[in-house]
């Protein structure tokens, strides 16, 4: 197989994840005979600096032509201290989400038992526990009209769906459930929000076509409760950009860090992989940062983007090996941890690739 993949690190941390999902390819590549071409480009903070554009059209252009994108993360404190500037890194990130048209964002919220005790959740509620996001990604709040009136004193923000957009992402999230648990969650805020009631609509009419899987629907609140309260109890959920946003990062707890947590942004076209971290500038640049959540996103890549399970399959049980040797990055070691398996994040993928290599 010969695919062509673009890498954008980013910011922050982009840069020392990516690396390790770098490597990570060229290692699978080796084993399985497959032949990898990697180009790099600025996106996000850095982009802006070179080019006062956080999405240059170069960049843009190498991700419309090629097979999948390896993405870091976005985002400096610079922006986050002075909310007035008009120009943001992440305005490069939603940008290419929608020129891809990535409007499908997929999280899958592994557990690995060796991790229990890093989740700050007791053990007994999230063990078993395997959840699969749906996120609608090119829609709601993010890409609704939005400005300020009232000399600046009042801001809007509009919350604004389609039925077409409902339908899309719906049928991916039951077609991924009839090879689960048959189970979909539809989250919203029907009780409050004409925008969720048209998305309850729509994702009722879409379970007409699914005899096999039951459909729940559940407002976000709720939702946000029993998450921590009963996460088992979840299947496949599929919600909307802003709710999928602030659940997936909160779900992000039940696997012990966000530092473990993969992502993939698919349309019709090309597919994104991601961690879902954000670029951590206060541990950038200090070799600490985790890189199993960008390890875990190229197993992502060879699922969904390549269709070749045996080689996503062998990323996932190198990493599940590596955690039962008791590795660990700083961010799920605890206090029974040996210190001198407290690695790195180079040193992290050395291990993951010494052990991919023990494939015969």
């Amino acid at each position: 197989m010969k695919k062509k993949i673009v890498i954008l690190p980013g910011d922050g941390i982009g840069k020392e994840v990516t690396n390790e999902g770098k490597r990570v390819l060229e290692t699978v590549a080796t084993i399985f005979g497959h032949q990898f071409e990697f180009e790099e480009a600025l996106i996000g903070h850095h982009a802006i600096v070179a080019s006062n554009n956080p999405l240059p059209q170069e960049t843009l252009e190498k991700a419309k032509n090629c097979d999948a994108i390896l993405f870091g993360a976005v985002g400096h404190p610079d922006y986050d201290n002075n909310p007035t500037l008009k120009i943001r890194p992440e305005q490069g990130l939603l940008k290419i989400r929608k020129e891809l048209g990535l409007y499908a964002n997929i999280r899958p919220i592994r557990l690995f038992e060796e991790l229990l005790d890093a989740s700050s959740i007791k053990s007994e509620i999230i063990s078993g526990s395997d959840i699969m996001f749906f996120r609608e990604l090119t829609g709601d709040v993010y890409f609704g009209e939005k400005g300020r009136q009232n000399n600046g004193d009042t801001a809007f923000d509009m919350m604004v769906y389609s039925k077409f957009e409902v339908e899309r992402i719906s049928h991916r999230a039951f077609t991924a459930a009839q090879k689960r648990r048959k189970k979909v969650t539809s989250v919203d805020k029907a009780n409050v929000l004409e925008s969720s009631r048209l998305w309850r609509e729509v994702v009722t009419q879409v379970s007409k076509q699914y005899d096999d899987v039951v459909l729940e629907n559940q407002f976000v609140d709720s939702a946000a409760m029993r998450l921590i309260k009963d996460p088992r109890s979840f299947d496949v959920v599929l919600t909307g950009n802003l709710f999928g946003d602030i659940l997936t990062d909160e779900a992000s707890q039940i696997a012990g860090s966000m530092g473990m947590l993969s992502s993939a942004s698919l349309g019709d076209t090309v597919g994104l992989y991601e961690p879902i971290h954000g670029s951590a500038h206060d541990i950038a640049g200090k070799a600490i940062a985790n890189p199993l959540a960008s390890i875990l996103s190229v197993a992502l890549m060879f699922e969904l983007s390549f269709e070749l399970m045996e080689e996503s399959q062998v990323i996932i049980q190198s990493v599940e090996n590596v955690l039962k040797q008791g590795y660990r990055t700083k961010d799920i070691a605890d206090n029974k941890t040996q210190k001198e398996k407290i690695l790195k994040t180079h040193e992290m993928g050395d291990v993951i690739i010494k052990e991919l290599m023990k494939k015969p």
